[in-house]
């Protein structure tokens, strides 16, 4: 199995992806002084909010150096140190005289000194409209919305596996209550299901699991069912179940080993979309309340600054896309992996 999943070279990859972002949600918040609640602020308390990304390592490379474009500034008042502190100003650009004789430009300027930050001070991706730096908030939110789509998964699989087992091993009338449980639970839609979850429950990141469980166990479930109904005939169950081995046993012991491997491919394709409906649920003002970050709830917080601070937005939807793609190519590996027919990507 690991061989025909290590053959698998974008899968692979997708496990590497997964592991290295999985390292920085864990260790990356503390990588930097600043905490993901707190404002930072200026000698003078004045909130440093909307600071640019500045990442003194990179200078080399002309990228992330903390600076930005001032719009339409009189130029007389380009040499008042209160306005614009000693060394800020970088490059004067666009001047133009309006047909009352006043000069304007724009100025390519140190946002950092420009702010009048303590010298040192460089936040690697920026702060967002309260001050808060955006790195740390932004691996703490990964954390929390992978903690949120595991356990969520988690309880899915227990209950889902549970129910399908039971199902699809006794057969008859315990087959027929609970798939007719199942479709009834699956005809309502996720969303609404979850919202009034929440609304009920109130927000937090226990609630927000449990929401997300309360209903994806069905697909689990039906899975589940469909393995058992496929292996319970199979030679060696008979042979058990005539020797007197208990039905606990041959449902743990014999059957549900080898039903596992559609079950685990079908649980990391969920742990995107687990991801994915947090992150819708934030976004809509339903997720875990402030001032605990998701990249949900980063995304909603910077939606009205898209345009003038579009890396704001930006970084939470690459790290989502990222989550995505790493799972669902993870998946596709561990699906072929699974295989036993899969060899050397020939089925």
């Amino acid at each position: 199995m690991i061989k025909r999943f290590r053959h698998n070279k974008a899968s692979a990859a997708a496990f590497f992806l997964l592991l290295f972002l999985i390292l920085m949600a864990v260790f990356a918040p503390s990588f930097t002084p600043y905490s993901y609640r707190g404002q930072v602020k200026n000698p003078d308390g004045e909130i440093l909010s909307n600071m640019p990304p500045k990442i003194p390592a990179l200078r080399f490379l002309g990228i992330a150096q903390g600076t930005a474009v001032l719009e339409d500034r009189q130029t007389a008042f380009l040499d008042d140190p209160a306005r614009y502190p000693a060394g800020c100003i970088l490059e004067i650009r666009d001047r133009r005289v309006t047909e009352r004789g006043t000069e304007y430009c724009d100025v390519l300027v140190d946002y950092y000194r420009y702010m009048k930050a303590e010298e040192g001070t460089a936040f690697w991706f920026g702060t967002d409209q309260l001050g808060r730096d955006i790195w740390t908030r932004l691996w703490r939110g990964t954390r929390v919305s992978l903690v949120i789509a595991l356990f969520a998964v988690a309880i899915d699989m227990l209950i889902g596996v549970s129910w399908g087992a039971v199902c699809g091993y006794y057969g008859g009338r315990t087959d027929l209550i609970g798939m007719r449980v199942c479709e009834i639970i699956h005809a309502i839609p996720n969303v609404i299901l979850c919202t009034m979850f929440i609304l009920l429950l109130g927000r937090g990141i226990g609630t927000m699991i449990l929401a997300l469980a309360v209903r994806n166990w069905v697909e689990t479930a039906r899975l589940a069912r469909a393995q058992f109904l496929r292996y319970k005939e199979r030679e060696f169950v008979v042979s058990a179940r005539a020797m007197g081995v208990r039905d606990r046993r041959l449902i743990f012991r014999h059957i549900l080993p080898n039903a596992m491997g559609p079950l685990v491919t079908s649980a990391t394709l969920a742990v995107p979309g687990a991801i994915f409906m947090e992150s819708f649920l934030s976004f809509i003002g339903l997720g875990i309340p402030a001032p605990e970050p998701s990249v949900g709830t980063m995304l909603s917080d910077a939606q009205s600054l898209l345009q003038t601070y579009p890396h704001q937005v930006m970084l939470p939807a690459a790290v989502i896309a990222l989550l995505m793609i790493a799972f669902h190519l993870l998946s596709n590996g561990l699906r072929d992996a699974f295989d036993p027919r899969e060899e050397k990507g020939e089925v």
